[in-house]
């Protein structure tokens, strides 16, 4: 099995992100430098897609591009996804950083 780069941090963090004209809302549950896991409600989208994740924060919002790696189905809809982040800038990573000081 392959071993993760980074460690997963728990989390329960809100997010937005549109794909395909449609607009969806999620909770990240796991992140590290350079990937999360959201679930999500039922989606429709490509599997590789690239998309732009909105995390609003207490004194900003942060825009955080990704590319979707794994898709998980429950029963027969689609509601998590496990994503890649796409060069990390410094406020994900700040961020990052943050999370797992809580």
């Amino acid at each position: 099995m392959k071993k993760r780069s980074f460690e997963r941090v728990p989390a329960n963090i809100n997010v937005r992100f549109s794909c395909c004209e449609s607009h969806y809302n999620g909770t990240i549950m796991n992140l590290s430098e350079d990937g999360m896991y959201i679930s999500t409600d039922e989606m429709r989208f490509p599997f590789d897609s690239e998309i732009e994740l909105i995390i609003p924060l207490q004194e900003d919002i942060l825009n955080v591009n990704v590319k979707v790696m794994r898709m998980t189905k429950s029963s027969d809809f689609y509601d998590g996804l496990g994503v890649k982040v796409l060069e990390p800038s410094r406020g994900y990573i700040n961020f990052v950083n943050r999370c797992k000081n809580c």
